[in-house]
């Protein structure tokens, strides 16, 4: 446990994971570069830095609001021996670290404090600190496991419950886009991105003991480069959608797959079908409820002819989805609800492995269902709709470590570096 301790320093591994990162990002421009004052964090990002194509870098800025989390009874001990010495501390912080308690000892005596709850009005404060000062530009924090947990929390309003929901491993890389300062939307482009450090997919955790399901979004139509709302038109991937698929059957072929379940429709058929070709032992199961979002009478068409036809509404879908019924379509409501169904159903028929390996499914799906699935795993409302992206072939990664039925794990969402970019550079069309 390391926490406020700064004892510790990078292995050999680390200095390498670190200067990979620093390979992966080397192409972007930064603007600021902020980091935890401790040396490992340090260390960490003088090795990033130097791989930049950066003439002249920023220069590095210490804030202490990117601190590790603190945990002063455990600093320095092994997970083992805090099992061992602190059962009950320690159950709590494995089940439910919110409510975890600590002494903590200050100039004026010592008084209980909860370090999680303390971490998370920390990461608030670094947002509310910096989003003012670097509006569209774009910025590097180089810190820690849980401090990165709840800056991805606080950003998105999760609260200090989302705590083990997310998953961050030693240089893996998440990428968030503001629209203006902390409380106002956000989108989570790509969370724990990995593939940089030679591990495609995060680690599974040793001891689970329920699935991991990867949730793939189709490769791209023709209207997604065009930004014509498909819906439920049956569109079939184009020559980039293929490829994409390619791609994303090549970056998941040496995983094992057991299960795979697909929308019937042709753009995530034609997904799934190429990503089974390395795994000819697997069946295409067909779920009809993850079929995209019917957008009725906007099917087939541009935004500028939907504003025309339905004026304010393309507005009010944009910034409020949740309140949307579409002319002779579906709402968000009923999309979440068969979207969880079809979840529900797969976690619920999927049996474990005979031979003790994590079980692992492939869902494959689309942009709207996409997204309904991963607000509903994160325990966020339709209004935040439009939080998660999902582009064009991209992979989740979702565990389950205590079982089907237990809390699940966000171990990276929207992977797409497997087509040729730290950022999802897929087609922003319709959906």
């Amino acid at each position: 446990m390391q926490g406020h301790c700064d004892e510790s320093t990078l292995t050999e591994a680390g200095q390498l994971g670190a200067s990979q990162a620093g390979v992966a990002l080397q192409d972007l421009r930064f603007d600021a570069v902020y980091c935890s004052p401790f040396q490992r964090a340090r260390e960490t990002a003088g090795l990033i830095l130097a791989n930049l194509n950066h003439n002249a870098p920023p220069e590095l800025q210490i804030t202490e609001n990117l601190r590790e989390i603190s945990l002063p009874l455990w600093e320095g001990l092994s997970f083992q021996e805090v099992e061992d010495q602190f059962p009950e501390l320690y159950q709590c912080w494995r089940d439910r670290p919110h409510e975890l308690q600590m002494p903590l000892v200050t100039p004026e005596g010592t008084e209980n404090f909860y370090p999680v709850i303390a971490l998370y009005e920390q990461a608030q404060k670094f947002w509310q600190e910096i989003l003012p000062k670097h509006p569209g530009q774009t910025i590097l924090a180089i810190a820690h496991s849980g401090i990165n947990r709840c800056l991805i929390s606080a950003a998105m309003d999760l609260g200090v419950i989302g705590y083990k929901a997310l998953h961050q491993s030693n240089c893996g890389i998440s990428i968030l886009n503001f629209s203006g300062e902390l409380g106002a939307p956000v989108q989570l482009e790509s969370i724990n991105l990995t593939a940089h450090l030679g591990e495609p997919l995060p680690h599974v955790r040793k001891g689970q003991r329920g699935p991991r399901l990867l949730l793939v979004r189709h490769g791209e139509t023709d209207w997604n480069r065009q930004q014509r709302f498909q819906g439920q038109i049956d569109v079939p991937l184009n020559e980039n959608g293929k490829t994409q698929s390619v791609q994303a059957a090549a970056f998941l072929k040496d995983f094992r797959i057991d299960r795979a379940v697909t929308s019937p429709m042709l753009r995530p058929k034609e997904t799934a079908e190429i990503i089974l070709q390395h795994h000819p032992q697997v069946t295409l199961e067909f779920n009809d409820n993850l079929v995209e979002i019917s957008h009725g009478l906007w099917e087939g068409k541009l935004e500028s002819e939907i504003e025309q036809e339905f004026p304010g509404e393309l507005t009010q879908w944009q910034n409020h989805p949740e309140t949307v019924q579409m002319p002779e379509g579906e709402n968000l409501q009923q999309v979440w609800e068969r979207a969880i169904a079809a979840w529900t159903h797969i976690l619920d028929t999927t049996p474990p492995n005979p031979d003790g390996q994590t079980t692992t499914v492939l869902v494959t799906a689309h942009d709207a269902v996409n997204k309904a699935i991963l607000c509903y795993l994160a325990g966020q409302p339709p209004e935040k709709f439009w939080t998660f992206k999902q582009g064009n072939g991209a992979v989740s990664v979702i565990d389950y470590p205590d079982g089907a039925t237990g809390r699940c794990v966000i171990q990276a969402m929207n992977i797409t570096t497997h087509q040729g970019s730290i950022l999802d550079r897929t087609a922003a069309g319709a959906l």
